[in-house]
């Protein structure tokens, strides 16, 4: 396989890119300068190197702990339950929460064999016991994402004092958070509703 087919095919091994859409990046590249490839090509081989997984929270971040841990202006009583690392920047870009997260790094899916030992759950419990008073869970409104938020409400409801709260709906049914625009999750957090 030649050198354009191999990144087109790498290309295309990322989510939402379709086989067109990695001809299109690949074509970009060989057009634009070399410098433009070779920054691209350092981009991708510094993130592949440095970032790694927040020992307190899981989210993805170049150091440890993450920026949004290490932040002494964070609400620490307060943790925001997300399924994926790239849910945190959908709700950060809403301007709207000032708390904790809390990465569980998937959501409960039977079909697919994943299930709680599967996620980042024991992590989360043990945060709990560090005066955590609101958990918001923040999972997608998808049938998965519900099913995981049922299953956290109903294991912290019987382990912790915390109360338990669920962002509103206004995120459309089968929606990622990532995908979603800043008022509609800015709506969701001022409507969250206890479990």
């Amino acid at each position: 396989m030649n050198a354009i087919e191999t990144l087109v095919g790498e290309f295309g091994r990322l989510p939402g890119i379709g086989r067109k859409t990695a001809q299109r990046l690949t074509y970009h590249l060989l057009k634009a300068s070399r410098d433009d490839a070779r920054r691209l090509a350092r981009a991708i081989e510094r993130v592949a190197a440095e970032v790694r997984v927040c020992g307190s929270c899981g989210n993805l971040s170049d150091v440890d702990p993450c920026e949004y841990c290490q932040n002494p202006r964070r609400d620490r009583a307060t943790v925001c339950v997300v399924e994926e690392a790239s849910d945190i920047a959908a709700i950060e870009k809403s301007g709207n929460y000032a708390g904790l997260y809390h990465v569980l790094g998937g959501r409960l899916s039977p079909l697919d064999g994943v299930g709680p030992d599967d996620l980042n759950v024991r992590g989360l419990l043990e945060r709990l016991e560090d005066g955590v008073r609101e958990l918001i869970i923040a999972t997608n409104p998808s049938v998965e994402g519900e099913a995981t938020a049922t299953y956290l409400h109903r294991l912290v409801s019987s382990t912790s004092e915390a109360s338990v709260t669920r962002l509103a709906r206004g995120l459309p049914v089968g929606g990622d958070l990532e995908y979603a625009d800043g008022v509609t999750i800015a709506e969701a957090f001022t409507g969250r509703r206890e479990m």
